[in-house]
């Protein structure tokens, strides 16, 4: 069985038939591919990350200046640069797919996934930065608040502001190092279906450098979700403890709540990363697997189409991460509360009030019977 040969022919063939001017039936089809390059979900994607990002920063920037010299300040710190990293990988690799989608537009040709150019590098390097990057910070604040809420001492002695941008320069340098890998011949970026974007090769003539650089990205980004549901279930069985035993005094309840909003932030960034992530992670290595094992026929088409959606819902991570700082903290939540209280408080007074008229009207009419 050498299916992939076959299929990797076919499609290069096809590729390089949408580059050529035709007329007839082939123009037919190309007008058809061209279709597909339709750069306004980008547009879209990219403009909306652009803006809550934006406005999820201004928010964290004034939550840190208030809380500047409190445990929430290391927090507010990792969370302003997640979401700096989030707006920056917005803007780069938006603005290079649009560039690419413009490419695509103006001369008809897509890009050739065997003969991958510098751009295709650069936007394949910087897919797999700014895709390790949330990852890696929403570890580190997991595991930060982890230690913050179980070994509070501890926490105050170590964690200061000074040792939390060494540890945001440690983690950006890590993930451009595991970037930069494919230009020291580990792996390799390529274009992908319908050729206007690249990631890591996992289609197509995978090698065994491949395999092992794709099983790499895949293991780091498992290993930090795993990570920061163990620290998350941690904190959050702590806190809930303390609250089973705590005893009545106002600033150990005020320093609790902020606990309780900051674990709550993290469990909506850990959700939010695993349903995102997931699908491409998963896809990303089932076919760089069977396609190594010479295993994939006629599933080729059905496993690009799942690429592209794999990618797309990754994009959303950097786009939903914002809202959970918008929409997760504690005045939000206090808002939405009263706001249902009181709508569960007026539904309850008129289904009484409802009650006391129809018995009122019962009454009433037994008295007139009396009468009659």
């Amino acid at each position: 069985m050498e299916p992939s040969a076959t299929s990797s022919s076919d499609a290069f063939r096809v590729s390089t038939t949408i580059m050529l001017p035709e007329t007839g039936a082939q123009s037919t089809a190309s007008n058809a591919t061209r279709s597909q390059y339709n750069p306004s979900s980008a547009g879209v994607t990219m403009t909306l990350g652009i803006l809550f990002n934006v406005a999820a920063l201004v928010i964290l920037t004034k939550a840190y200046n208030r809380f500047r010299r409190r445990s929430k300040a290391t927090f507010l710190l990792f969370a302003s640069s997640l979401v700096a990293t989030d707006l920056a990988g917005h803007v780069i690799t938006g603005a290079l797919v649009l560039s690419r989608y413009s490419t695509v537009a103006e001369a008809n040709l897509s890009g050739d996934p065997r003969n991958p150019d510098a751009s295709c590098l650069v936007l394949g390097g910087c897919m797999v930065f700014f895709g390790l990057c949330p990852l890696f910070l929403g570890c580190a604040m997991a595991a930060e608040r982890c230690m913050g809420i179980t070994r509070p001492l501890l926490h105050a002695r170590l964690v200061t502001t000074a040792r939390t941008k060494m540890i945001l320069s440690l983690i950006w340098f890590l993930a451009l190092l595991v970037a930069l890998l494919p230009f020291f011949s580990l792996g390799a970026y390529t274009y992908q279906y319908p050729w206007t974007w690249c990631f890591i090769k996992v289609m197509e003539d995978t090698t065994p450098q491949d395999l092992v650089f794709v099983t790499l990205f895949c293991g780091l980004a498992w290993s930090c979700l795993a990570m920061a549901f163990v620290c998350n279930t941690v904190s959050g069985i702590t806190l809930v403890r303390a609250r089973l035993w705590k005893k009545t005094c106002s600033r150990h309840c005020s320093a609790r709540s902020h606990d309780t909003e900051m674990v709550v932030q993290l469990v909506g960034i850990m959700v939010t990363s695993c349903i995102c992530w997931s699908p491409l992670l998963v896809i990303g290595l089932m076919s760089a697997t069977r396609f190594r094992s010479k295993s994939l026929s006629a599933d080729v088409e059905n496993y690009r189409l799942l690429m592209v959606t794999g990618v797309r819902m990754a994009t959303c991570n950097q786009i939903l991460d914002p809202w959970v700082y918008i929409l997760l903290r504690r005045s939000v939540l206090r808002r939405i509360y009263r706001f249902t209280k009181r709508q569960a408080s007026f539904k309850g007074s008129t289904f009484r009030s409802f009650r006391w008229d129809a018995g009122s009207f019962q009454n009433a009419e037994k008295h007139s019977v009396k009468k009659i």
